[in-house]
């Protein structure tokens, strides 16, 4: 062992190696896949283990630069070398350890580490949690503490890796890729580039359906991406209908309403696809008008407007064949 003792240039953080790596440091440019084990200790007596990757049977995984809950990590494994084994005592990052443990938690379970955090983006809801649901996490959360990481650098993969395999990226990894698609996407239409925004939106959709795949249809997991996946639809839909791709919108949103048989917004996209061809579409375009008045009675003035302009439309087109009474 080497038992030599650096300071990173980060303050409240010593590393220690362990057991040195091979071969010079890699380099990390943003999107570099890191693949690594470690071991998360308190920095007490017993040296009490919180967290161990090797239980999991598998590795973590960071991305650089990808927006990762700890940017911490980043730091500390970006000073190692391939198969360097070190040991970081830290005393800065402790208050965002609880929840990325749990994130990691549910990860190594399969399950989503967004759960529980519907309504919410971003780390301003992480301090909303009263209770990780795990007791020794909890009462990090109450006090925090010094923590000391122990690392062990597996693997650096190519940044190139981060495009292409985007379909093997880790269930968090796609989880965290989502609203920064989404938020992409809404900052196109802003500047009215629909096209790039709306593939933005697919892009997000996909993820979400792939990560949906590998859930038991009727899961509370299968669920909840279910209902991320109507947002982005609907944004989706509406780039198209700004580009008159009225059957692209129909198909999309028949799809949507065949899952989501009260989405209003649906039927009113669809509504408006159907209305924008109404030569061929008329009758559906009123049917879905209609639903969208039964399902919420406060849009009835926006309908009333909208049938006026269809009935407007039709007429400017069908002359009246017929002057007198039938």
């Amino acid at each position: 062992a080497m038992e030599e003792t650096y300071l990173l240039n980060l303050p409240g953080v010593k590393k220690k190696i362990l057991a040195g790596g091979t071969g010079p440091l890699p380099h990390f440019p943003p999107g570099t896949k890191l693949v690594f084990h470690f071991q998360t200790l308190l920095d007490n007596f017993e040296r009490t283990v919180i967290d161990d990757s090797r239980l999991a049977k598998r590795p973590a995984e960071i991305f650089v630069g990808k927006m990762f809950k700890m940017e911490v990590w980043e730091t500390l494994l970006t000073s190692m070398r391939v198969g360097e084994v070190a040991e970081f005592w830290c005393d800065a990052v402790v208050r965002l350890y609880p929840i990325v443990s749990k994130g990691m938690r549910l990860i190594a379970q399969g399950k989503d580490p967004l759960e529980g955090q519907k309504h919410m983006c971003g780390m301003g809801n992480l301090f909303h949690y009263n209770s990780t649901g795990y007791p020794e996490l909890d009462e990090l959360m109450r006090t925090p503490q010094p923590l000391i990481f122990i690392m062990e650098l597996l693997q650096v993969g190519d940044p190139m890796s981060y495009q292409r395999e985007s379909w093997m990226m880790e269930k968090d990894e796609k989880m965290q890729t989502v609203p920064i698609l989404h938020m992409q996407g809404n900052a196109l239409v802003k500047q009215r580039q629909f096209r790039e925004a709306a593939s933005k939106y697919k892009e997000a959709v996909l993820l979400l359906k792939t990560v949906q795949s590998r859930e038991m249809p009727g899961d509370i997991d299968y669920i909840n991406l279910g209902r991320m996946i109507i947002p982005l639809e609907l944004n989706y839909c509406q780039c198209m209908l700004e580009l008159e791709e009225y059957y692209e919108v129909i198909e999309h949103t028949t799809e949507l309403l065949e899952k989501h048989k009260d989405c209003v917004k649906g039927y009113y996209k669809r509504a408006k696809a159907h209305a924008a061809v109404w030569n061929e579409k008329e009758d559906e375009a009123r049917r879905d008008f209609a639903k969208v008045v039964q399902l919420d009675p406060k849009l009835k003035p926006v309908v009333r407007q909208e049938l006026k302009r269809l009935g407007e439309n039709i007429r400017s087109i069908k002359k009246p064949q017929f002057h007198g009474k039938v």
